[in-house]
């Protein structure tokens, strides 16, 4: 997901991944434990991807994706895991960067005024 063209108010509610998998079941009026079933893994694992406890494979992802006739990309904009790894390699290599996250979390300060602060900023350069 490229968050630079990701624009979001603050009335809009993300769904989590788990959240948007549970409504595609729903909506297809399949169980959890037949939706695992028809993926071949347990109905607990389901039930932790659903929860965003577990992140599925792949391979598992692709077939959650034609199991829900859907694709695995748009699944994906879903995901908003934080790219852990990536944000390790930009704070080692800019200082900077990683005191400012650090910030971020210390203040406090909420995704939501974040997004905002991000959207306005990017609007500001439009």
């Amino acid at each position: 997901m490229q968050w630079n063209k990701c624009k979001l108010t603050m009335t809009e509610h993300m769904k989590t991944f788990g959240e948007q998998i549970r409504g595609l079941r729903e909506l297809k009026d399949i169980s959890v434990r037949e939706l695992a079933r028809q993926l071949k893994v347990s109905a607990a694992f389901l039930s932790d991807v659903e929860l965003g406890r577990r992140h599925p494979s792949d391979e598992i992802m692709r077939r959650l994706a034609e199991c829900l006739d859907t694709t695995p990309e748009e699944l994906l904009k879903y995901d908003a895991r934080p790219p852990v790894q990536e944000l390790k390699r930009i704070a080692a290599n800019d200082p900077a960067m990683g005191f400012a996250l650090r910030r971020v979390v210390d203040e406090g300060i909420s995704s939501q005024d974040l997004l905002e602060f991000l959207n306005k900023h990017r609007d500001k350069k439009e």
